[in-house]
């Protein structure tokens, strides 16, 4: 039997839009995941400036955007943990409660960048295999961000990448637009635009 293989994708959802779908199905595909697992951050470690939208409502967006595909998974830990949210912790966690599995951490590759400000670097890239998402194929993503917290051999091992389409979607952007009374229609699943308007979310 092969080793289960999971797809840690985070971030603040906020809101959950087509992009984040697509690009966790191309990963899904690419990558041949059992699962791909949403977890939503409570406070995101470096973007502490903005507060996210209440939680439980990131949470009903992402249980409505997901449901249908079952292997698209909801998983509410960094919310239930409270305070900052460290990858880290969550790692550690899912490692716990998934010992045979082989996680994979998804994220943009322009997020490798950045990896070295994470905390705990070292330790996260010993439980964790690395997604990196290169859009629209541009280049190889920046695999030596990630060099000097493993072995040679370990660092050629951990390394994923996914090419996936470039798609000029963000949540800031639709925050904005429902701000200014635009629509947002395609840019987020038809249940989650409900939702939106019936909650009155993002337009003060």
């Amino acid at each position: 039997m092969s080793q289960k293989k999971i797809g840690v994708y985070g971030g603040s959802f906020d809101p959950v839009h087509i992009a984040h779908l697509i690009l966790a199905e191309c990963c899904r595909e690419s990558l041949q995941l059992d699962e791909v697992r949403f977890v939503p951050a409570n406070i995101s470690p470096l973007k502490q400036s903005g507060k996210p939208l209440d939680s439980k409502h990131r949470v009903e967006m992402l249980r409505l955007a997901i449901g249908g595909n079952d292997r698209f998974v909801l998983d509410t830990r960094e919310l239930d943990r409270a305070g900052v949210s460290y990858t880290i912790d969550t790692v550690q966690s899912m490692a716990q409660e998934f010992p045979d599995a082989e996680l994979i951490l998804l994220m943009g590759a322009d997020s490798l960048v950045d990896i070295a400000k994470w905390k705990s670097t070292e330790q996260l890239l010993s439980l964790v295999s690395i997604g990196a998402i290169a859009r629209g194929g541009v280049g190889e993503p920046p695999w030596e961000a990630l060099r000097p917290f493993v072995s040679e051999a370990r660092w050629n091992l951990i390394q994923r990448k996914v090419t996936a389409p470039i798609l000029e979607v963000s949540s800031s952007n639709l925050r904005h637009r429902i701000r200014n009374g635009l629509s947002v229609r395609y840019q987020v699943p038809a249940a989650v635009e409900a939702y939106i308007k019936q909650h009155q979310l993002y337009s003060d």
